[in-house]
C-alpha cells in the first residue's frame, strides 16, 4: 500500500485541476458573462435616466402649477394697484380743482401721469440697451465643433 502524499489543496472556490470546470476570462464571479453584465449596466442606466426624466418633468408640473397661481396673483395685485391709482387721481383732480378749477386740474394730474409714464419708458429703454444676448452660450456653443474634432486647444 503506498500512502498519499500530502499535497497542498486549492483554496476553496477555486476549481481543482483536472476537474473539468475552468473560470472563463469573460465570466463573472457569479458565472454571468461580461456582455450580459454590459447588458445589465446598460439596462439600469436606461432605467435610471428615464426615472430622472420623469423626476424632473413632475418636478417641473409642480413648479409650473405653483408659477402660474404665482403669475394670476401678481395679475390679480397689478389690476388692484391700478384701480387704486385710478381713484387716487380722480381724488387729486377733485381735490385741485376746489383751488384751480376742475378742467386745470384735471390738465394737471394729466401732466404728472405724462411724466411718470415718461420716466419709466426712459428707465426701461436704458435696461432694454443693457441687453447682450446669449453671450456665454453662443461661445460654449461655438467651441463645441472643436471639441468634437479633438482641436479644443483652438478655443483658447
Amino acid at each position: 500500500m503506498t500512502h498519499p502524499v500530502d499535497q497542498p489543496q486549492p483554496p476553496s472556490g477555486v476549481p481543482e485541476r483536472g476537474s473539468g470546470h475552468r473560470a472563463s476570462a469573460l465570466e463573472a464571479e457569479d458565472g454571468r458573462s461580461i456582455g450580459e453584465l454590459l447588458s445589465d449596466v446598460s439596462s439600469n442606466l436606461s432605467t435610471l435616466m428615464r426615472q430622472e426624466v420623469a423626476l424632473a418633468k413632475a418636478e417641473v408640473r409642480q413648479s409650473g402649477s405653483r408659477a402660474g397661481k404665482g403669475a394670476g396673483l401678481f395679475a390679480a395685485a397689478a389690476v388692484g394697484g391700478l384701480l387704486f391709482l385710478v381713484f387716487l387721481s380722480v381724488s387729486a383732480w377733485w381735490g385741485l380743482g376746489r383751488f384751480i378749477g376742475n378742467d386745470w386740474s384735471g390738465l394737471v394730474v394729466a401732466l404728472v401721469w405724462a411724466a411718470v409714464a415718461g420716466g419709466l419708458a426712459m428707465a426701461g429703454k436704458k435696461e432694454f440697451e443693457r441687453i447682450r444676448g446669449l453671450q456665454q452660450t453662443t461661445d460654449t456653443i461655438s467651441k463645441i465643433p472643436n471639441a468634437i474634432r479633438g482641436h479644443e486647444e483652438e478655443n483658447r
